[in-house]
């Protein structure tokens, strides 16, 4: 873990770091997954560039102590200065890396990934039918700008689960599940984009992305096979992230004809549901 103020242990960590990332990367089962790698490397870039600069400071504001072995003051100070316009140019040039780097994380994030041909579609018919119900994922509210950001602050605050509790509120059972069924706010996996955050409690799922200002939470629904909703009324989840990486924008902060929200029920403190977390890349960005 990073110590933030041990500059010695801190370079020792991010040089091993990077060595198990170029180690790591040589195969990328799902290459979707460099969009997020990406993310993090242009992140590193920026902090890259400030320790060049830290060091090039810091060699011009101690030049004065700067000697060489045989004690020649005017040697190391020239030996300082140097130093310090050397680093600066490898800032110079870091500029030019990041700029193409950024550029190279733009066209990745235009990419679609397909699923692997090897998973050809006979391969999966020949799997044959099953008998088990599908479960899908319906919409409970998808909220964005001011909206979002009172709901941010909580989960900030709070934590997801206090996030997941606010939101359940706008949950009204059947009536959220016949209105997202009726507007086609049905999906076959939750709608995740790139650098979304991924909280699942129960049935329910909270994604959300304080960098884009967003917040959807999602209920799990479980069907049969041969119900009114076939695979027609179900968006895929490729087709439901929109370039902000979540839900459709366009669609209402809350459940259509929805009555305001009721009180929430007594919170049974003593259930504690399972409830993973992780952070979810996907093949469709920006």
């Amino acid at each position: 873990m990073p110590t933030f103020h041990d500059p010695l242990a801190d370079a020792a960590e991010a040089s091993e770091a990077l060595r198990g990332l170029a180690h790591a990367s040589r195969v990328f089962d799902n290459p979707a997954d460099t969009y997020t790698v990406f993310g993090d490397m242009v992140a590193g870039m920026r902090s890259l560039r400030q320790v060049l600069d830290q060091l090039a400071t810091t060699h011009l504001a101690h030049r004065a102590r700067a000697f060489d072995d045989n004690g020649n003051h005017t040697a190391g100070a020239q030996d300082a200065l140097a130093a310090a316009d050397e680093l600066h140019q490898a800032g110079t040039l870091l500029d030019q890396a990041y700029d193409r780097l950024d550029a190279a994380f733009s066209h990745s994030g235009r990419i679609a990934w397909n699923p692997d041909p090897t998973l050809s579609s006979e391969s999966i018919e020949h799997q044959g039918p099953t008998e088990e119900p599908v479960s899908r994922w319906i919409s409970v509210v998808f909220l964005q700008g001011e909206e979002a950001d009172d709901v941010l602050e909580l989960i900030d605050r709070g934590g997801p689960d206090a996030g997941i509790e606010h939101l359940t509120g706008f949950d009204y059972g059947d009536e959220t599940t016949d209105a997202a069924l009726e507007n086609g706010h049905v999906y076959d996996e939750p709608p995740i984009g790139p650098l979304d955050r991924v909280v699942t409690e129960g049935d329910y799922t909270l994604t959300y992305n304080p960098a884009m200002g967003h917040v959807s939470l999602l209920r799990a629904h479980t069907v049969p096979l041969d119900p009114a909703l076939d695979d027609s009324d179900v968006v895929p989840t490729r087709e439901a992230i929109a370039g902000s990486g979540a839900l459709d924008p366009s669609a209402p902060a809350t459940t259509p004809g929805a009555a305001p929200a009721p009180a929430m029920a007594e919170t049974d403190w003593f259930a504690g549901p399972a409830r993973s977390t992780t952070s979810v890349g996907r093949g469709l960005s920006l």
